[in-house]
């Protein structure tokens, strides 16, 4: 991942990018399970803070190394 995110909220499509996933399916089974980074609706359209993202992943680099 890139350490400097785009100053926006970012789109599932960007974390499909960002973390070179499959597809946007599996940011939607994050969303489901609970597992990936906190998002919100605006309107019918889901988006990330890129500060929940870049908390998420620390988060996530911090258990690896534990």
């Amino acid at each position: 991942m890139a350490s400097e995110l785009p100053n926006r909220f970012l789109t599932p499509e960007d974390l499909v990018e960002m973390f070179e996933l499959p597809s946007v399916e599996t940011v939607y089974q994050w969303r489901r399970k609970r597992t990936g980074p906190r998002g919100f609706r605006v309107g019918r359209h889901l988006r990330y803070d890129p500060a929940e993202v870049q908390a998420w992943v620390r988060s996530r680099t911090e258990r690896a190394a534990a």
